[in-house]
């Protein structure tokens, strides 16, 4: 039997074409897929080949929250590139602030609060 993999994560946006051009953008990611979601909302699905994230809204004004106290809120995504550097200098290009930065055993990595505050962080084992 072989081990299960992350296919997919969806999170609510604000606005699923600001966050998918974002992960495009940053990651060089495409866009999988775009229609209506669940409840009349819409989804953007973007990634690679074999995982995506959703981007998905139903518009309207939303309820922040405060992620890491709130059971089933989404605390941060988590993506593997091979150069840390060129994906930081986008980043800042884009407007975000990269804070955090750690070098341990066996990468580096740094976060930044994209597009609803949805913490994004970025590692690099190469």
């Amino acid at each position: 039997m072989s081990a299960g993999f992350l296919e997919h994560v969806n999170m609510t946006v604000s606005d699923p074409d600001e966050m998918a051009g974002l992960l495009v953008d940053l990651f060089g990611w495409h866009i999988r897929w775009q229609g209506e979601g669940k409840g009349g909302g819409r989804s953007i699905h973007v990634g690679n080949d074999t995982s995506y994230v959703v981007a998905y809204s139903q518009g309207g004004q939303m309820k922040a929250s405060d992620s890491y106290r709130t059971p089933g809120g989404l605390n941060h995504i988590g993506v593997v590139v091979e150069d840390l550097d060129a994906v930081e200098a986008k980043v800042k290009a884009a407007g975000y602030t990269p804070v955090s930065h750690a070098d341990y055993e066996p990468g580096r990595r740094f976060y930044f609060d994209g597009p609803d505050d949805i913490e994004i962080e970025v590692v690099s084992y190469a």
